[in-house]
């Protein structure tokens, strides 16, 4: 029974099956990396940051040229990048599962292409057969 349920699932399910959760946890921050609502909750954030340190008079937990924030963009791209770079990883994996699943579907395809285009043979056979029996008997 389960058999019969693996074989009902996509490609895609199939392949999102196969994941471990670290490759989860990756997949779904690059989507939000990769998100406008990451860029402009970023933006923002930098724009809050840079004001309060220009306009605060007694606590400039960051003065100009902004250290800490550098700091922090750099970590974040140390992290990032990687997590990036095995989501783009997993891209790939996926369009090998697919490219092979979509080239066991042609096989499949090709074989009862085959078998149609043998039957219609035979039948077209078998019809001019007749033609030329009723054509012989006139």
């Amino acid at each position: 029974m389960a058999n019969n349920h693996d074989r009902s699932k996509t490609w895609h399910q199939k392949h999102k099956d196969e994941l471990t959760f670290g490759q989860r946890i990756a997949d779904e921050t690059a989507a939000v990396i990769g998100s406008w609502k990451f860029i402009i909750f970023q933006t923002v954030f930098v724009f809050v940051w840079i004001a309060l340190n220009l306009v605060g008079y007694y606590e400039k937990w960051d003065p100009f040229p902004f250290i800490l924030l550098n700091l922090l963009f750099s970590t974040q791209a140390a992290y990032a990048a990687p997590i990036i770079m095995m989501s783009q990883n997993r891209q790939n994996e996926r369009d090998r599962y697919k490219a092979e699943a979509d080239y066991r579907t042609d096989l499949k395809s090709k074989s009862g292409i085959e078998e149609i285009k043998k039957t219609l043979d035979r039948l077209e056979n078998e019809k001019l057969d007749q033609i030329i029996q009723i054509i012989k008997q006139h």
